[in-house]
């Protein structure tokens, strides 16, 4: 299980907090870019520290001994006017998991806290949902189930007039949903999707990123796919989710970033999206990417890159299951204002940028004579060599653009291409190889086609003066390779306009 503390520091606008927020996520988003990760999260402010006598709310108390822990909750129960104080050494007290353990034990513990956040005490009521807050961080799942029976009224009082109490209550359920498919299931059928629908057009960014943040983790359950994705489609919610994810900019960059990931899990676990297709995902999605690139080429604002990921995926999941794209050439330039901009400080988003030009590429001829007539192909060249994903996601690019025929694979000859292609040869990964194999075996295969032969000449040769040749042999002994190894020796030793080899060449990459 992943933790993410976010800290709320006292004196700071509501703006200076949520950054502080995002700053502390930072090692979990870049997690969450390589796998669906669940996580936790965690409000905090200052006045919890100090009643523990510490200074800086990242101070984890030392454990309390059994007879401590009753003593605190004998304080919380008594009716007197220091309860409030008493709730707050509880809360300071259960950031510590053993403390935690010991307290869910104690007969009457969850009962005495449920009591007071139902309190008409606004302030008991809230110190009541801080030590809540603080027992759903939990990474043990016992101490998550005992809080089952509060989950109707976490739900409830999403629709109250306490915005603090709404942000608190709305990451408790964040951080429940994880650990138990009991606490999920409880809420599914108690309503969380229609109160989710209407928290979801409150005007407070803080509460529109609690919503995002809850849903994110429950379209990651791995009963998602049958049970709740279906539900939240079937809501109000998409209608609101994709212009959140469009105006990021304008309307907060946090709760963007929540909802471009919940699109981005909606669409790679459920096979039928037609309502986001309906409500336009595509063509907002793009015009999002177009928007985003012109901003970056006026200097990226800071954190950008984590709106930009989420993005990129969903669009390019939707192309792969749809097909469904504009002709717009002007993605393309965006894609590689993008890979310009992050390409040093943020590198994984160049596997991002690529599976979406893949897609782009795969069955469309419109981009792939708009990458070379617009002169990308040099910028794409540069990637060759980022990383093993990369080197072959080039490649993959580069055999979509060659399997449109003749003029293509002219094209790519013109440019420097063979001498970058080569190397590629030697390297230990198979996939990479194999890719690189189907790459040669297109451009050789459609040279014979090409108006002069002479192309086709002088591309041999000059496979065979760069020791491609020696290459290849390497690859006649290794299994997977062997055969279009061997195609790819017999089709570039063959003079131009010879079928046989094309015919060979072609059989083994089928």
């Amino acid at each position: 299980m992943w933790g993410r503390r976010r800290a709320r520091r006292g004196g700071r606008s509501a703006q200076e907090l949520r950054l502080r927020r995002r700053e502390r996520e930072a090692a979990l988003r870049k997690a969450r870019r390589q796998e669906q990760l669940v996580s936790k999260r965690l409000l905090r402010e200052d006045s919890a520290a100090q009643e523990g006598g510490q200074d800086g709310a990242d101070v984890v108390p030392d454990p309390l001994s059994e007879d401590e822990v009753l003593e605190l909750l004998r304080g919380v129960q008594r009716g007197s006017e220091d309860r409030k104080r008493w709730l707050g050494r509880l809360r300071w007290a259960l950031q510590n998991e053993e403390t935690q353990q010991k307290f869910v034990r104690l007969d009457g513990s969850i009962r005495t806290l449920t009591g007071l956040f139902t309190s008409s005490l606004a302030e008991l009521q809230l110190e009541a949902a801080r030590c809540l807050h603080e027992l759903s961080h939990s990474s043990v799942p016992a101490v998550a189930e005992v809080c089952l029976p509060v989950t109707s009224y976490l739900l409830t009082y999403l629709s109250g007039h306490s915005l603090e109490l709404t942000e608190l209550c709305l990451y408790t359920l964040g951080n429940l949903v994880v650990e138990s498919e009991a606490v999920r299931k409880q809420l599914l059928p108690q309503g969380i999707i229609p109160v989710l629908a209407s928290c979801i057009q409150s005007p407070h960014e803080a509460v529109l990123e609690g919503v995002g943040y809850v849903l994110s983790q429950l379209l990651q359950a791995k009963e998602a796919p049958t049970e709740i994705i279906p539900l939240l489609l079937d809501s109000p919610l998409p209608q609101h989710m994709l212009p959140l994810v469009c105006s990021g900019l304008k309307a907060g960059m946090g709760a963007a970033v929540e909802f471009a990931w919940c699109l981005h899990y909606i669409i790679c676990r459920h096979t039928d999206n037609a309502v986001l297709l309906e409500l336009g995902a595509v063509p907002a999605l793009t015009s999002l990417l177009l928007d985003l690139a012109s901003q970056i080429s006026q200097g990226a604002p800071e954190g950008l890159e984590l709106l930009v990921c989420p993005v990129l995926r969903s669009l390019s999941n939707l192309l792969a299951q749809t097909g469904c794209q504009g002709q717009d050439g002007r993605l393309l330039i965006a894609l590689f204002l993008i890979l310009q901009c992050f390409l040093q400080q943020h590198p994984f988003l160049v596997q991002e940028c690529l599976w979406l030009l893949n897609n782009l590429t795969a069955d469309d001829p419109f981009f792939c004579s708009a990458l070379l007539s617009l002169d990308l192909l040099p910028a794409l060249l540069q990637l060759l060599t980022c990383s093993q994903m990369a080197t072959v996601l080039v490649l993959t690019v580069l055999c979509n653009i060659a399997e449109k025929g003749a003029l293509q694979c002219r094209r790519l000859l013109q440019q420097p291409l063979l001498p970058q292609l080569l190397p590629l040869l030697t390297l230990p990964h198979p996939e990479a190889v194999g890719q690189c194999l189907e790459l040669l075996h297109l451009l050789f295969l459609h040279c014979p086609e090409v108006r002069a032969g002479e192309l086709r000449a002088q591309a041999a040769a000059d496979f065979t003066r760069r020791g491609g040749h020696q290459a290849l042999e390497q690859h006649r002994s290794t299994p997977e390779l062997q055969e279009r190894a061997q195609a790819l020796l017999d089709t570039v030793r063959q003079p131009p306009g010879a079928p046989s080899a094309c015919q060979a060449t072609l059989a083994a990459f089928s």
